[in-house]
Order: structure tokens, then sequence, then C-alpha cells
């Protein structure tokens, strides 16, 4: 592209040469100015170069913020959310009568998540109204949007570059409100931790800032890395679970098999919960099958190469970035039989991995830069699918559109409708509020 010389990666064999046997030549992030303004350079760890930092921020993240023992901890508030959710859509279904727009639903329960495991602040409340700091959260990102959309494709023509200059003013006031929307929340959890009977919590901020010592975290750091788990968070989980809503809605047997597993091992005397996971091998599979055939980010972010490497049989010189497409990957025939078809049972009949440890599958990347929440993702996403299969019945009045739209992550083109209707006694559509 332009004065970049950019490799695309679309089988499973090149993505293990890629991420696993030259990893360490092909871990460095190409930045572009946007990227490289939002991450101060790199001070974050999704667009951080491969190094001492990033490895230290990597391990702040593995270890501390996305460890087992926190994800744990922090389980009552994804719960909280899903109940939040299916109380929505059980008040709207039994109003309305008529199809309903998942993605209202799913983007507020995904939104909510993301905003309270790292602030602990809900923004957006039962009936559906963002507050002033959500507003502003919101706010920040749109107008970041705007700034750096038309930079995308001149940032491979450097020498275009002059037609289209970065509005570095307006980036900088941009830039400002993050900092200072950022900062005030800090200074919220820094006062409830000093107050009589105030503890810190297991929110990521709470966690950063008390880490900041042991690990040596900057002020910038700290800030870029809360808004890396937004960025990362906000969109991801809806655009998964909606995919995966729309290929049951369209697959009544596997929409039925998985609702028969729910109603054996939960019952219908009670919610699922992330405790019956491991009880529900047929909804994994589901899940697994709709990330196979809809990851929401289906180009990998790119890497760049730190150093001169070869990749199938090719040299690619230092500077190099390459794209590993996931999408390309997993609907290879050469590897999946009938890899168009709907069929989680595929997952039943061979155990894949999809947390980077199998090249045939890579929602969540894999090597030095697989995603550090991936445990996180597969949580939301079970969770909430397993819930809306369990709490209702789905049908759709009208074909679904299957079409993508085109982007950094993919959303149906068409957002999915459908009709959805209790099965459950009324009890248990009530929301179950967590206390942090």
């Amino acid at each position: 592209m332009g004065s970049t010389l950019n490799v695309v990666v679309s089988n499973h064999e090149l993505a293990r040469e890629v991420l696993k046997e030259k990893d360490q030549h092909l871990a460095d992030r190409f930045r572009d100015r946007s990227t490289a303004l939002f991450s101060r350079d790199g001070q974050d760890l999704i667009w951080a170069d491969y190094g001492a930092h990033y490895v230290k921020v990597r391990k702040v993240c593995m270890v501390e913020l996305f460890s087992p023992k926190r994800l744990e901890a922090l389980r009552p508030i994804r719960e909280d959310e899903v109940t939040a959710m299916v109380h929505s859509i059980y008040n709207d279904c039994t109003a309305q009568g008529e199809a309903l727009t998942l993605r209202k639903y799913l983007g507020t329960v995904a939104f909510n998540n993301i905003t309270r495991l790292a602030y602990g602040k809900r923004f957006i409340n039962s009936q559906g109204v963002i507050d002033k700091q959500g507003e502003q959260l919101r706010s920040i990102f749109s107008e970041g949007m705007k700034i750096v959309a038309p930079l995308d494709t001149l940032e491979h023509i450097p020498w275009l570059r002059w037609m289209f200059p970065l509005n570095e003013k307006a980036f900088a006031k941009n830039e400002a409100r993050r900092n200072r929307f950022t900062h005030e929340i800090m200074e919220e959890h820094a006062r409830a931790s000093h107050t009589p009977g105030g503890k810190t919590q297991q929110h990521f901020c709470d966690a950063l800032v008390a880490l900041k010592d042991k690990y040596d975290l900057s002020n910038d750091t700290i800030v870029v890395l809360l808004w890396d788990m937004i960025t990362a968070g906000k969109d991801a989980i809806a655009i998964s679970v909606e995919w995966a809503m729309a290929e049951l809605v369209r697959n009544p047997r596997v929409l039925a098999k998985a609702r028969e597993e729910l109603d054996r091992v939960v019952g219908g005397e009670r919610v699922m919960s992330e405790e019956d996971f491991s009880r529900l091998p047929y909804l994994q599979c589901v899940v697994k099958e709709a990330l196979r055939l809809h990851p929401p980010t289906p180009l990998m972010l790119p890497h760049r190469a730190g150093a001169h490497v070869r990749v199938g049989g090719y040299d690619l010189p230092k500077g190099t970035v390459v794209h590993v497409n996931v999408w390309a990957v997993a609907r290879d025939p050469e590897v999946w039989e009938n890899p168009l078809e709907f069929r989680p049972e595929r997952f039943l009949e061979s155990d894949v991995d999809m947390k980077g440890h199998d090249f045939r599958l890579l929602p969540f990347g894999a090597g030095r830069r697989v995603c550090p929440g991936a445990q996180l993702g597969i949580y939301l996403v079970a969770s909430m699918v397993g819930n809306l299969v369990h709490h209702f019945e789905w049908e759709s009045k009208a074909e679904i559109d299957m079409r993508e739209n085109p982007g950094i992550v993919t959303y149906m083109k068409t957002p999915l409708e459908a009709v959805a209707t209790p099965r459950l006694p009324d009890i248990l559509y009530k929301r179950i509020p967590a206390p942090i």
C-alpha cells in the first residue's frame, strides 16, 4: 500500500510461522500518526513495540488485571450486567410484542461491563439513559474517530500527507479531555480508598494505581492502559454476540440443541451463571463456531518486522507490515470441512483451542501479542449467549441479512431484529445487582 510493504497471511501454516516460529522478529507494531498519538508513542499495551516496556505492561495485564483470581472477584459485575440485559429485553418484548433490535441491548451490556471493570462506574442506567460522565466518554471516542478517520490510507503514502494534515490542535484538545476524564476517576478512587472504612476494590483503575510503584508505571501508561481496555472491549463483545445470535436464529436445530442442554443442566428454576460453563460443552462449541465464522477483528492488528525475516520462502525487509487474515484462516476449506456451515458439533469431534495455541482458530491472536483479555471475552460472550437462549424463544419475521459491514471490526451490515418470547418464570427476569 503506497510506500509501505504490506503482507497478508491467509492460511494457518503461515500464521504459525508469523505468530510462533518467527514471532520474535514480527512482534513490533505498525503505528500511524493517530495511533502513535493515542498511545503516546507506544506507552500502552496494544500499540507498544516488543521490548522491555511491552514485557512489563503485559505482565501487569496477565499476572494482575486478568488473573483468574481477579476475574473471579469481578464475576458479580459481569453477571449483574447480563441479568440487567435480560430484564430490559423482557420488559420491552412483553410490552411491545414486536421484533427487537438486539444490538441496542448488547451494546449497553458490553459498554457497562467494560466501564465497570475498568473504572468501577456504570454510566448507563436500567432505562438506557446515559449519565454526564458517560456522555463525556462517548464524546471523547466519537471526536477522536472524526479526527483520525481521514488519515488511514494516507499513512501509507507519506508524500501525500500534506493534503490531509493531522489536526494537532483538535487532537490535543481531545487528548486533554481524555486525560481530565481519566484523572478525575482515578482521584475519585483514591479518595474512596482513604475514607474511613474505604478499601481498594478489584477494578482495573484501583489495581493499576496500587501497582504503580511495584511495576514502575507512569501516569501516562496507566491512562493509556485503561483506554486500551475500553477500546478493545466496547465493540468486540457486542459484535460477537450479535453474530452468534444471528446464526442461532437462522439455524433452529442448533438453537434447540443449545437450549436443551441449558434446560438439562440449569433447569427452569434459576438463571445460568459462569459456574455452569464447565457443564455446558455445546454452548462453548456454539461460541467457538460463532467466533470462527465471524471474528470481530477479521484482520489482526498489524505486526511490523523489527528485523529482516524470511516467511513462506519470501524475504521480508525490516519495517514490513504483516497482517494475519483471521477471517480467511478460519474459513480455509483445506482445514475445515464445509467451512461456511454453522456447525458447532465440529468442536465436539475435534478439540480446537481458541486462545492462541491452535493456528486454525485465532479470534484472540497468538504468540507474544495474544490478547491478555481472551478469557474475559469468552466469559462475556458465553454468558450473554447462554442467558439469551435460556430465557427466550427467538424467531425472525424476515430473512436475516448475513452481510458484513467492512472495517477494522465487522458489525452485521443490517442489525439483527428478532422476536423474543419469555419462557421461564417471571421471577427469573429480574436484575441481580452486584455490590461492587
